[in-house]
């Protein structure tokens, strides 16, 4: 057994990232060195694992005939491993105007979201990727560019619900020499070069100044610093699902039909230390699947401690928060769309 392989075996098992009655796996393949690695480890790990395979390539449309090329490779190395295969292709382009938003977030939504697709079809819900050590510490400056909080700055998890992530805690020097050694060949991907994107340029220029003007050791000193961060991280969620059951229910109303309203008992929110008190209302938008802005946060937390009666706030896609005296109620009035009227009409 090669050492890659003991080693996310040994990962696999410590964090308990397959469970028991998850027999089935669905891995996202690029093409690319890190997930046809770990295709790879998992195809040898299986019968360990207990587990069978489906392997997923998904084509974002940005690159055509690399694209083509991929998805072929992909195919015969599912083919000749005699696995399940199935591929999605999705207009990455459209969806990035349509929600306004970047083609790398827009990519990456897609991609979770076909995967998971393909995923329900084969029954193989749980989805493995092939994030590595260093698309961690990526991941946290990224994140800290954007003035990501507490939670952001925690990185990527092992297993975060559906998705486990065997290889996060390996370099990507590790995985390009199990490649070498097991003479497996795989794609490169000419888009990871591309200085458009925030990725690369973090990944090409600002890591790379980091180490020869700061630090050699910046990679590994943000990976420690996130895995102390996710440790609070995991109290801190537990402390705010327990505040969340204190100060959050949902109430019968038949001013919306698509999601329930939401109501919040402002007196019990105000005792709440202003940590979570953010990170409550943070949880109640999500679950409203209404962005999570900072400034929506901080408008709801502000009309929950000194809003006007009858006064609203007009948040993402529709969503109203509506102040009362003893409580905020949110609601989708005329569903997830724009709307003019008010909650509580003027007398």
């Amino acid at each position: 057994m090669h050492f890659l392989e003991r080693l996310i075996a040994d990962i696999i098992s410590r964090d308990q990232l397959i469970r028991d009655s998850e027999r089935r796996v669905t891995v996202g393949i690029s093409g690319g060195p890190d997930s046809v690695a770990l295709f790879h480890v998992l195809l040898f790990l299986r019968e360990t694992l207990g587990i069978s395979l489906v392997a997923a390539y998904i084509n974002h449309g940005l690159r055509p005939e690399e694209a083509e090329i991929e998805e072929h490779f992909v195919r015969s190395l599912s083919e000749m491993a005699q696995v399940a295969y199935q591929t999605i292709e999705v207009d990455v382009r459209e969806f990035a105007r349509q929600e306004k938003i970047s083609l790398e977030h827009a990519a990456r939504d897609l991609r979770y979201k076909a995967l998971r697709e393909i995923g329900r079809t084969h029954g193989a819900p749980l989805i493995a990727v092939a994030h590595t050590a260093d698309d961690q510490a990526e991941e946290i400056l990224l994140r800290l560019l954007r003035g990501s909080g507490r939670k952001g700055l925690s990185g990527m998890r092992g297993r975060a619900d559906d998705i486990i992530r065997p290889m996060l805690s390996i370099d990507k020097e590790s995985v390009l020499r199990y490649l070498e050694d097991k003479n497996i060949s795989y794609c490169i991907d000419s888009s990871n070069t591309d200085m458009r994107f925030v990725r690369n340029r973090v990944r090409h220029s600002l890591i790379p100044f980091l180490e020869r003007t700061f630090d050699r050791g910046i990679r590994r000193a943000l990976r420690k610093t996130a895995d102390s961060l996710a440790e609070d991280e995991d109290l801190l969620e537990d402390l705010t699902r327990e505040a969340a059951r204190r100060v959050l229910a949902s109430a019968d109303d038949e001013r919306t039909l698509e999601y329930p309203v939401m109501l919040l008992d402002r007196p019990k929110f105000r005792e709440l230390p202003a940590a979570l008190q953010r990170r409550v209302v943070e949880l109640l938008l999500w679950q409203l699947h209404c962005p999570a802005s900072y400034s929506h946060i901080m408008k709801i937390v502000q009309a929950a401690d000194t809003g006007k009666t009858g006064s609203e706030i007009h948040l993402s896609r529709g969503l109203r928060a509506g102040v009362q005296r003893e409580r905020l109620e949110f609601l989708y009035p005329q569903g997830q769309s724009s709307w003019r009227g008010r909650l509580y009409p003027k007398r």
